[in-house]
């Protein structure tokens, strides 16, 4: 308990005085690694009732604050030293950036006295950062602190989410003042439009109902601002199909009859050609990334676009808006659902027979070319693995992958009933995220079932974190897909560079039963189709970590597949199946 609410004198160093923010903003965990100028802070944690997770990378720390943020909705905070510990930081800033998750990094810095000398562990933190958060600061004096960590917070959780870095130098770590506590936030031109231009909105419910063949686009951005019940509200009351970003996947459930799959270059057919022909695309919370449109001139060549986002900067960014709206998705999806009630009754049967051919249209598709789920009796497709996981899941527990294939099946096949349960690096696509993320997630999650899906290339990345999770007996799940390849890489130089495999084959792998054994718990490995669900079953059953390595299929491809610059109607659907038009 903080030394305030326990009516004791405010009178306390710039440690203490970080932590007592650090309480008030309800942290109640955080992710770092100690050094030389963080020393001061480390020596006041030391009698704090946050606790700290001491990762084995620093830039494990930001992806385990990233994994606690998304599985929460909260500020994830992590914590590093001075120069390469704040360095080492900057793959999880870049990755929170793009995928707009709520971080506070604390970094350490040399005394304000020595800032420019090319002191021990001194780099330019500031700089470096500038770039790759939404905002950061560089502490120049204990007076300024108090007020910049709430305004950290602050910028981070509102408006679009992002990163933000408060660099601090020792001697700020050290000096004393009174701390005051800080009640409001008042920044000059910051300024968050949340609830939408009315006039917008109401014109944006007349255009759905106008419409003969909807679609709705939903992104991460629906997520992060809380609006899933509004978006089932607007799914179910214009009876439209849905498709969810791979940021988006869980904002409306898996088994919702108007939810189509995830678009893009490894989108569904259906969801894919459902983009292409609709009349009128309902986007929310997207930013029409290319790994979704495709070639952004044939992306939806028909339709009008309603673009719904809290930042201005999107809107209109990629794709013309029709009707441009910005403002919280959930404002102002409860602004739209309550327009389209009242119009509804003279709406409803304005293009009736549009809609129901539309459906027809969409099912077909559906049918037309399902999802792989390839099996074998001699060796384990990826897509039975992921199989396997979606059975022991249900479709509620977390699941967080790393970069690549599969990435691509996990996200393809398992099914999310809620939000915050999919867990990837969709922006960036960092590999070493999985593993690190799943222990942030689990930190955040006490209660769910968590698997970290990871490749043979990604994990070796994060191999140290298995001393972490040993260390605090995390029952985290650890799969590794091995195909003894970068399976992704591999895919485009056997498809587009004429199959000439160039540094993409690892030839070592550890003995993950050994491997798994040094840190203290099980580890085994899975070759055969008939043992898997036995193995990822005895898995789940261990009260602690477990890490299953299961070889797959070593030269399987990810189908469907947009080329790069294709259209996304344009999908290679198999091997030895044509391209679709």
């Amino acid at each position: 308990m903080s030394n305030l609410m326990n009516g004791a004198p405010n009178l306390m160093n710039g440690a203490k005085m970080l932590l007592e923010c650090l309480a008030r903003e309800g942290v109640d965990c955080f992710f770092g690694y100690p050094g030389g100028v963080t020393l001061p802070f480390y020596d006041a944690l030391y009698d704090h009732a946050i606790k700290h997770v001491l990762v084995r990378h620093e830039e494990n720390a930001c992806f385990a604050a990233s994994g606690y943020a998304r599985a929460t909705g909260k500020v994830g905070v992590c914590c590093a030293t001075s120069g390469p510990g704040a360095t080492n930081l900057v793959t999880g800033l870049v990755d929170s950036l793009m995928d707009s998750i709520p971080i506070v990094a604390i970094t350490g810095q040399v005394s304000t006295k020595l800032i420019g000398s090319d002191a021990f562990q001194e780099a330019d933190t500031f700089g470096i950062t500038r770039s790759c958060t939404k905002h950061n600061y560089l502490v120049k004096n204990i007076a300024e602190l108090p007020q910049i960590i709430h305004e950290a917070f602050y910028l981070a959780s509102s408006g679009r989410p992002g990163p933000v870095l408060v660099d601090i130098p020792k001697d700020v770590f050290q000096a004393q003042g009174h701390y005051e506590p800080v009640d409001q936030i008042h920044l000059r031109g910051y300024r968050v439009t949340a609830d939408g231009h009315t006039g917008q909105i109401r014109r944006a419910a007349q255009m759905i109902w106008e419409a003969e063949r909807p679609m709705i686009y939903a992104g991460g951005g629906v997520i992060a601002s809380g609006a899933e019940p509004e978006l089932r509200e607007l799914v179910e009351r214009v009876d439209a199909p849905a498709v969810c970003t791979l940021m988006g996947l869980g904002g409306l459930p898996a088994d919702h009859p108007n939810f189509i799959s995830m678009p893009g270059m490894h989108g569904s057919y259906a969801a894919n050609m459902g983009l292409t022909g609709c009349d009128l695309l309902i986007a929310l919370g997207v930013r029409f990334d290319d790994r979704v449109t495709g070639r952004l001139a044939a992306f939806a060549p028909n339709a009008r676009v309603i673009h719904v986002d809290i930042d201005p900067a999107e809107v209109s960014k990629n794709r013309q808006a029709d009707i441009p709206i910005v403002g919280d998705a959930k404002r102002v999806l409860q602004k739209l659902n309550k327009l389209l009630a009242e119009l509804e009754p003279t709406a409803r049967n304005q293009s009736s027979a549009g809609k129901r051919a539309w459906w027809k249209q969409i099912r077909e598709w559906k049918d037309e070319h399902p999802y792989d789920r390839a099996h074998s009796d001699d060796e384990i497709k990826p897509q039975h693995l992921m199989t396997e996981i979606d059975r022991l899941s249900g479709g509620e527990a977390i699941v967080a992958t790393d970069v690549g294939q599969h990435q691509m099946w996990a996200a393809q096949l398992i099914r999310f009933h809620h939000s915050r349960l999919w867990i990837n690096s969709g922006g960036l696509g960092a590999m070493g995220f999985g593993l690190p993320a799943a222990i942030g997630a689990q930190f955040a999650r006490p209660d769910k079932l968590v698997f970290a899906i990871v490749g043979d290339g990604g994990f070796q990345m994060s191999i140290p974190e298995l001393a972490t999770l040993a260390a605090y007996q995390l029952p985290v799940k650890i799969v590794v897909m091995n195909n003894g390849y970068l399976g992704m890489v591999r895919q485009w130089q056997e498809l587009f560079y004429n199959n000439r495999l160039s540094q993409v084959k690892l030839d070592c792998f550890p003995d993950v039963e050994k491997l798994a054994g040094a840190y203290g718990f099980r580890g085994s490995t899975v070759e055969r189709p008939g043992e898997l669900a036995g193995a990822l079953e005895a898995a789940v059953r261990e009260p602690g970590p477990y890490l299953l390595n299961v070889k797959v299929s070593p030269l399987e491809n990810v189908y469907p597949m947009v080329p790069a610059g294709g259209a996304i109607n344009e999908m290679v659907l198999g091997a030895a199946v044509p391209v679709a038009q």
